[in-house]
């Protein structure tokens, strides 16, 4: 029995040294692992290195980040030109832009950079009094992960700029030009495609209105010996559905202002045809 607490002590002990050893430096975040601030508490600041306002915050931080141990927390940074889809996947529109997250929940710092006020925001609980992130924009929304898909595409599209000016010799305006046309042909090919499947779930409509058909088809089933006078009949049908979709507007007008005589209205009909 000694023997397992002594065990269980010395398990404790290194543990609470892992954890202290692990916080001394701030966690570098990327696309692959930026998932890891969904546990746990973390303060993390997205940075660029041309950034003179991040540079100046950078000692700050990593005194921060020494004593995140302390404070029960993690400190993670995020560089927005390696990892452009999380600038994009939290809106970053200015750097440096530090967010607080707790249970999957975001809220962005918006006080002092000195680290007296980071450590109060954590020790005084400060951030109950932000409001987090809503719901359509927070960063592991499906929504917001194809807005992080359209700045990674943004940034592979910039790298193969750089790369066909650079390694390959080609005008700016070349290059500019290959992405022109790309764009036109994806634009024509995806709007094909949108095409074809809206053909599929909405197909067109026949020339002739609904009404018109629905009398065809009932005229269909109930055809008498003579087929003179059952053509007769479904052409005064349709010929009678077809005058009421054209002259609807002018008969409702006719109607407000005088009563409609009805022995007024000739009915077209088509010449038969010779027996």
């Amino acid at each position: 029995m000694a023997c397992g607490k002594l065990f269980l002590i010395i398990f404790a002990q290194l543990i609470v040294i892992h954890n202290v050893i692990g916080q001394k430096s701030v966690i570098e975040l990327n696309e692959d692992n930026w998932t890891d601030i969904l546990k746990n508490e973390w303060m993390v600041e997205f940075y660029a290195p041309w950034c003179p306002a991040c540079k100046g915050l950078e000692s700050t931080w990593k005194q921060y980040a020494e004593q995140s141990a302390e404070l029960g927390i993690k400190v993670g940074k995020v560089d927005v030109i390696t990892s452009p889809g999380l600038s994009g996947r939290f809106m970053v529109t200015a750097l440096p832009t530090i967010f607080h997250v707790l249970n999957g929940d975001f809220r962005q710092y918006k006080g002092s950079r000195d680290k007296e006020s980071l450590i109060s925001f954590i020790e005084e609980k400060k951030w109950e009094h932000v409001d987090p992130v809503p719901g359509w924009k927070s960063p592991n929304s499906f929504q917001m992960t194809i807005v992080s898909s359209f700045f990674k595409l943004s940034q592979y599209l910039r790298e193969l700029h750089n790369k066909m000016t650079e390694e390959y010799g080609l005008p700016t305006w070349a290059s500019y030009m290959i992405f022109a046309i790309a764009t036109i042909l994806m634009g024509a090919l995806l709007g094909l495609i949108l095409v074809c499947l809206l053909d599929l779930i909405y197909p067109p409509k026949q020339v002739l209105n609904m009404r018109s058909q629905v009398i065809e088809k009932h005229i269909e089933g109930k055809n008498s010996d003579d087929e003179l006078a059952d053509e007769d009949i479904r052409d005064d049908l349709i010929d009678d559905a077809i005058q009421t979709e054209e002259e609807k507007e002018s008969d409702s007008d006719t109607e407000e202002n005088e009563p409609v005589n009805n022995s007024n209205k000739v009915k077209k009909r088509k010449a038969r045809r010779a027996d």
